[in-house]
């Protein structure tokens, strides 16, 4: 433990954040990957098919927020805890996250098993999809559980600045998903045909393989956090610890959720084939986004570990770093939807209508794309300071008060072209207020951090 703290306490900003980032990056790159890959593979099958993935797509939101952001609260708080010196305490809350993802899982189990039909026609009417739709979604949310533990035990990872680990268990599961997808959504050799349901299996055995890796690692006691419930005590201030971080970041994510279904909805009064537009950019901005989280589980320990330890000049050089990164990664992404967005559509599928749409929705919304990594680690450097209420504040004004408004009105005065100018408008309106809120909570740490209030 003391060999780490020196570590985090005097190596050079940038060399630590890279070191530390660096795992995160690759493993949310391929998680990335893999999602594209599911999609392509089901896109492949036919139009609908894909509609019915974008359809289930808020659903999975629904699982990653409730997971991402329990994960959150569990390193955020043991990241202070260990720059605070108190390791036992964070491998109490690390315990606590355990057996709070299985709680999760155990309830999107019933979900899915009995409510599967009823949730995907929440947002569409129509038959084909529907039935697509329950298919895929039955089975993720049946093996939900598979979902929560590995996650979890990525962000007690975190928690103690282990990135490698998290890389490797993403890896394994990721690559694994992309060698059963054609497997089992098209029946090869001996496998049955099992299309859109097919893709739904081949992620859940993925996880499920990723999660006993992990689960593996983090038993046999040689990480600095050491889980034993032989000697488990509940605590209640641990699990207030964990969720006054993790609740407002969990709704961020549900926020996203509600966001993708309400944009399906209204999509919806315009044809299937907006939908499934919808859905490929969904995926494919994960690319863009996707890599900036994951320098967000570097960066968030880091400033979590250095705000315990009272030390405001790291802080400053880290978030410094931090937003040159992040401004990077989505400026490329803006290159990228700019100069080759009917070849990525085509990736998907080569109906000419949903090339058109699809060409037309990438290129529109990533107008202001370079912006939106300075938004996500103003977000992210709020949960670090265990003021994530501030985060929610920014996707609450961004994707309720501006996005989904913009888009009903944009879609009745233009149809559907105009309907894709809401994200690039609601983006830089939020971002605006994103700064100003981040540059008065920085000014707000640094007076707590030199006065000792």
């Amino acid at each position: 433990m003391a060999e780490e703290r020196i570590r985090l306490e005097s190596d050079e900003i940038f060399t630590l954040l890279i070191r530390l980032s660096v795992p995160g990056i690759i493993s949310m790159f391929i998680q990335a990957l893999y999602s594209v890959v599911d999609s392509i593979w089901v896109g492949h099958l036919n139009k609908e098919a894909l509609a019915a993935l974008s359809l289930a797509f808020p659903v999975q939101m629904v699982l990653i927020a409730v997971a991402v952001g329990t994960g959150v609260g569990v390193t955020s708080l043991m990241s202070r805890l260990i720059g605070q010196g108190n390791v036992q305490k964070a491998s109490n809350a690390a315990e606590h996250g355990i057996l709070i993802a299985l709680l999760f899982g155990g309830l999107a189990f019933v979900a899915g098993y009995v409510f599967s039909s009823e949730i995907i026609a929440l947002f569409s009417n129509d038959p084909v999809l529907t039935g697509f739709g329950s298919d895929y979604i039955r089975i993720i949310l049946i093996g939900s559980t598979a979902l929560f533990i590995p996650m979890m035990s990525n962000a007690i990872l975190r928690g103690e600045g282990n990135t490698f680990i998290p890389m490797v268990t993403m890896l394994i599961g990721s690559v694994m998903n992309m060698v059963l997808d054609p497997l089992f959504i098209f029946g090869i050799g001996p496998f049955p045909r099992m299309e859109v349901a097919g893709a739904a299996l081949a992620t859940v055995l993925s996880r499920v393989v990723s999660g006993s890796f992990i689960l593996y690692i983090l038993f046999r006691g040689k990480t600095l956090i050491s889980l034993d419930f032989r000697h488990f005590a509940y605590d209640f201030p641990v699990v207030k610890g964990i969720f006054n971080v993790g609740f407002p970041s969990m709704v961020m994510q549900l926020l996203a959720s509600v966001m993708a279904g309400s944009m399906n909805i209204i999509l919806g009064g315009f044809s299937a084939t907006a939908i499934a537009a919808m859905g490929i950019y969904f995926r494919l901005q994960s690319f863009v986004l996707m890599p900036v989280f994951g320098l967000n589980q570097g960066y968030l320990p880091l400033v979590g570990y250095n705000y315990g330890h009272r030390n405001f000049e790291r802080i400053k050089k880290t978030v410094k770093y931090g937003i040159m990164v992040a401004f990077s990664f989505t400026v490329l992404g803006f290159c990228i939807f700019q100069f080759i967005p009917s070849q990525l559509v085509r990736l998907f599928n080569d109906n000419p209508e949903l090339v058109n749409t699809g060409t037309q929705a990438l290129k529109t919304i990533s107008y202001l794309y370079p912006v939106v990594g300075l938004t996500l680690i103003a977000s992210v450097t709020f949960q670090a300071f265990g003021k994530a209420f501030r985060s929610l504040g920014i996707t609450v004004f961004r994707q309720l008060v501006l996005l989904l408004p913009l888009a009903v009105v944009f879609g009745r005065v233009g149809g559907l072209p105009l309907i894709w100018y809401a994200f690039p408008v609601a983006e830089v309106i939020g971002f605006g207020v994103a700064m100003m809120w981040f540059r008065k909570t920085l000014q707000q740490v640094e007076r707590e951090l030199s006065t000792g209030l």
